[in-house]
């Protein structure tokens, strides 16, 4: 297990500025973990005031904070919930890690924008969105036994715009994207799509999220 230093508890849990929020490493993330990781997806909440399940780690989809020897610690951290700016998810927040974040919109803001059909509120479009090398994609056209057309999400080279501590508003069945990496190691990132489906605020998010 990689062990982080992490900054006070009240920055994590969102009561400060989320661009302090970054995490300091005692060792390099191991790359074999973070390129090959043991879920791609699921159900996680997020609770803010939480000491471990306010953030989410997307190698394991597990709890981003541990308990290790009566100390506090961060395990891998991908993605945060703070309390601050009234409520943001942040990615990016250990060291030498960059990430970006992208808010796609609603199920009907996609279906609407890209033409593809769908249900209200549809799932369509989020299980659509897939990475072709380093392109997102979403469905353009569903041909039933014949094979489906896809087409370019425009929004996913927003995903190149990398920075620390990269936040955006938590937003009830919004749909987003979230790249993050090592700015030391290019093999170690993620791309991750995921849709807000509970939220709480100043409590708790739910998320179904999943590896791209």
């Amino acid at each position: 297990m990689n062990k982080l230093l992490v900054c006070s508890i009240l920055l994590l849990a969102g009561f400060g500025s989320p661009q302090l929020l970054h995490a300091q490493t005692l060792a390099t993330p191991d790359d074999k973990q973070a390129t090959q990781p043991r879920k791609r997806g699921g159900i996680f909440t997020l609770y803010a005031v939480d000491p471990l399940a306010r953030t989410l780690c997307f190698n394991d989809g597990k709890e981003g904070m541990a308990f290790v020897s009566n100390k506090w610690e961060n395990r891998c951290s991908d993605l945060s919930f703070t309390l601050a700016g009234g409520g943001s998810f942040v990615s990016g927040i250990e060291l030498n890690r960059i990430a970006a974040i992208v808010d796609l919109g609603t199920a009907n803001d996609l279906r609407g924008r890209y033409g593809y059909e769908d249900a209200e509120n549809g799932g369509v479009g989020f299980a659509s969105i897939r990475l072709e090398g380093d392109k997102v994609t979403i469905l353009q056209d569903d041909n039933g036994k014949f094979k489906a057309s896809w087409q370019t999400l425009q929004e996913g080279s927003r995903l190149s715009e990398v920075k620390s501590s990269a936040t955006a508003p938590i937003q009830l069945g919004h749909i987003y994207l979230v790249r993050t990496f090592d700015s030391n190691s290019k093999t170690v990132q993620h791309t991750v799509k995921l849709i807000v489906i509970a939220y709480r605020p100043e409590e708790a998010v739910t998320l179904r999220w999943e590896l791209l």
